[in-house]
């Protein structure tokens, strides 16, 4: 997590541009995760973003929630000063600079997003644990959505995947540099999951109304629902 770390501290002021050559369709993704929370736009509602980065996700949800009462987490430094730059027209957002993996729930929230963030958690175990850390955190009838890379359900799957992914890439990228820079870190830093393991994960500690609200090969959104 420390390379993590500072390579999202080094590229934070070119991440917006840098993250629209990176994943396919990712505005129409995050769209879909905004979309996903299922309160009235004028609720006066507690969401927090889980690595909000340079607080695109964050804006998002301000503009549909503008009553909302937003926390904005990451452990970047340079991340959160983008985010704040970003931010700073709407009201009762706060901001922790903290690693995820050390976080821990101050209250319940109404519901609890991420982006891009969750599969830097090393091992299935410590996802899982994450999970019912999410799980506690939110208030009877919250959800959890989030959205982020993914494995395919086998081999032949996930070679198709990547290559849908580099293709996309390489209409935006010179090929040395999706090989020796993004791909290299990929494989160096990510740690993603099968998607329907997922899902299983989540059923089992307690989720409902579980969906896979948007996919691009491997990339999802996806997330549930706490029982009131």
């Amino acid at each position: 997590m420390k390379g993590v770390k500072k390579h999202f501290e080094e590229e934070a002021s070119e991440f917006d541009n840098v993250i629209l050559k990176l994943v396919p369709h990712y505005i129409q993704m995050i769209d879909a995760l905004v979309l996903a929370i299922p309160f009235n736009n004028n609720d006066s509602i507690n969401i927090i973003d889980l690595g909000c980065g340079t607080g695109y996700v964050s804006m998002n949800i301000k503009e549909r929630f503008p009553n909302s009462k937003l926390t904005c987490l990451d452990f970047a430094e340079n991340m959160i000063a983008q985010a704040k730059i970003r931010m700073n027209k709407y009201r009762n957002v706060n901001f922790i600079l903290k690693d995820i993996r050390k976080f821990e729930f101050d209250k319940n929230y109404d519901a609890v997003v991420s982006s891009l963030a969750l599969h830097h958690l090393e091992t299935k175990n410590d996802k899982i644990k994450f999970y019912k850390k999410i799980f506690n955190a939110l208030e009877p009838g919250g959800v959890f959505y989030n959205a982020d890379i993914i494995l395919g359900s086998n081999s032949t799957l996930h070679e198709l995947y990547i290559s849908k992914w580099k293709e996309f890439m390489a209409k935006n990228l010179p090929g040395e540099e999706i090989e020796d820079t993004w791909m290299a870190k990929h494989h160096k830093e990510d740690r993603p999951e099968v998607l329907l393991d997922q899902i299983s994960w989540l059923k089992d500690i307690g989720f409902k109304e579980i969906d896979i609200v948007w996919k691009y090969y491997n990339f999802a959104v996806y997330g549930g629902t706490k029982p009131k």
